[in-house]
C-alpha cells in the first residue's frame, strides 16, 4: 500500500468530518450560552441558585398626575389575593414568607424616569424611561413590613408586608 492509500483509508474511517465537528461544537456553544441565561432567569435577585417555581406577579406603574403628584400604581385587575383595584395609590404588597414573587414595573410617567426598589429582598430596577418596563424575580425570605420607593422621587413609596 502506498501513502496516498493508506491517507484515503484514514480518512474514509474518520465518522465526522472537520465541517461537521465545527458545527457541532457551535451547536454545543449555542446550546450552553442558552442554558446559561434560562438559569440566570430562574435566579431570584436574593437567591444562590434557581427556583422552578410559578411566581405570585404583582404589576405596578408609576405615574404622575397634577392631583397626586408622582405615585405607584397598582395595574393588577385580577382577584388574587394580592390584587389592588386598578389606580390604588402606594400598593400594598401581600405575600407569604418564603414565596416566590416577581414585581413587574412600568414607567407610565411622559415627564420623568423611575426606579423601584426593595433593599430588605435586594431589588432594585434601574432607571426607567417613559413607557420602559422591568421585572425582578426574588423570595420573600423575611417575615415583616418593608417599605418600597422610587430613589429619584423619594414620596412614591409603598409597603411589601410578609406574613
Amino acid at each position: 500500500m502506498n501513502k496516498r492509500t493508506k491517507q484515503k483509508d484514514v480518512r474514509s474511517k474518520m465518522i465526522f468530518s472537520k465541517g461537521m465537528i465545527i458545527m457541532i461544537a457551535a451547536a454545543v456553544v449555542i446550546v450552553s450560552i442558552i442554558v446559561y441565561f434560562g438559569m440566570r432567569s430562574l435566579t431570584p435577585v436574593n437567591g444562590n441558585s434557581p427556583v422552578f417555581a410559578a411566581p405570585t406577579n404583582t404589576f405596578i406603574k408609576a405615574t404622575y398626575s397634577p392631583q397626586s403628584g408622582y405615585t405607584f400604581t397598582s395595574q393588577s385587575t385580577s382577584s388574587g389575593r394580592n390584587s389592588l383595584p386598578v389606580g390604588y395609590n402606594s400598593p400594598t404588597i401581600t405575600l407569604k414568607q418564603g414565596e416566590l414573587a416577581s414585581i413587574h414595573m412600568i414607567n407610565e410617567d411622559t415627564t420623568s424616569k423611575h426606579n423601584l426598589n426593595i433593599d430588605a429582598f435586594n431589588v432594585h430596577t434601574k432607571d426607567l424611561g417613559y413607557f420602559q418596563s422591568q421585572s425582578i424575580l426574588f423570595v420573600a425570605n423575611k417575615a415583616g413590613s418593608f417599605p418600597y420607593y422610587c430613589t429619584i422621587h423619594p414620596e412614591m413609596k409603598g409597603v411589601v408586608i410578609v406574613q
